[in-house]
């Protein structure tokens, strides 16, 4: 019991839980705006909120394309819906973080193979190479 405990607590399964029900409501909210906002404007030119009804029959075999075409539909209305209320706004948001004025780090690359050492350091870890240290 004490391991299972353990595992609940655990940081990444506790966010996997949060991010599941955000993401019931985000998709109840992206289906709200998909039924209530964009199928009405898809009945503007069409006369139609959805294609479901538009069949094609071959040989007595109904091929029912409409239903297809209203799924890639919704799909890319719901895709360009999350990538411009949300993604675009996250990334300006990160560019402008990034922008402002970068902390002065603490690490350097070694001269000899480049890797990543305190600035402090005498040696590289990486490649035993002696270095200078640098003032902190």
């Amino acid at each position: 019991m004490k391991g299972f405990r353990d595992f609940l607590n655990q940081g990444n399964v506790v966010q996997l839980a949060v991010a599941f029900v955000i993401g019931g409501a985000f998709g109840g909210m992206v289906t709200a705006l998909v039924a209530n906002i964009i199928n009405p404007i898809i009945a503007i030119p069409f006369g139609k909120p959805n294609f479901d009804k538009l069949v094609l029959t071959v040989n007595a075999s109904n091929i029912q394309y409409g239903t297809f075409l209203t799924a890639v539909l919704a799909f890319l209305f719901i895709a360009a819906g999350v990538y411009f209320f949300f993604v675009m706004p996250y990334n300006r948001l990160q560019a402008r973080a990034r922008s402002a004025a970068p902390a002065e780090s603490d690490t350097r690359a070694c001269p000899e193979c480049l890797t990543v050492i305190p600035k402090a350091a005498h040696r590289c870890s990486a490649c035993t190479a002696v270095v200078e240290p640098q003032a902190a």
